[in-house]
């Protein structure tokens, strides 16, 4: 299958990009960063480098990669816990208007098949817009993952467990893959 994979350098994607590639899916990983191409091409994917709020040269990326799927693993959060709050409108605008941008480049791709990260949790605030992002999901018949908190190596818990629901990021990314196959609907993926 062409998966389009959105954030193939993140928590998540820097993980499911080599399990796609190893299941003989030909992925391409998006990132912003030029500087982080040459580690999707490391990793076996074809890099695109595309802001998700560039909504003309998203479609024409999506387009002519013309993938079956379209995996939305996209994020805007720090480096550090202590500094989550500070990033709360950027990551909230991913979730507006970068999955409505990924929507549509998907769309217009003609992807059937349409994945998108989530939590499992609702935040004390900013919870209406976490609803909505998933809303965009389903409406075009898409997969919500519903992740909980990540722990291990390269997450805000490398070192301890985050109270739950909570989840390995490594597994979480395993538990991703054969959602490529999933009816529409939600999927949580937390500890058991």
């Amino acid at each position: 299958m062409r998966v389009f994979l959105a954030g193939a350098t993140g928590v998540i994607g820097v993980r499911l990009l080599p399990l796609l590639v190893a299941g003989g899916h030909v992925v391409a990983g998006m990132t912003r960063s030029p500087q982080k191409a040459s580690q999707i091409a490391a990793g076996g994917g074809e890099p695109i480098v595309c802001d998700v709020f560039d909504g003309e040269a998203l479609r024409e990326a999506v387009v002519r990669f013309a993938p079956e799927a379209v995996v939305h693993q996209l994020t805007d959060l720090p480096d550090a816990l202590g500094e989550l709050q500070g990033y709360a409108a950027a990551n909230d605008r991913i979730r507006t208007e970068g999955t409505r941008n990924l929507v549509a480049a998907a769309r217009a791709a003609g992807a059937n098949r349409f994945l998108a990260q989530s939590i499992a949790w609702r935040p004390a605030r900013g919870g209406e817009v976490v609803e909505a992002h998933e809303a965009q999901v389903l409406a075009i018949g898409g997969v919500v993952i519903r992740y909980g908190q990540f722990y291990g190596p390269g997450t805000f818990y490398e070192d301890e467990l985050p109270a739950p629901p909570r989840v390995s990021v490594d597994e979480a990314a395993r538990a991703t893959l054969p959602l490529l196959e999933a009816p529409s609907g939600i999927v949580t993926i937390v500890d058991s």
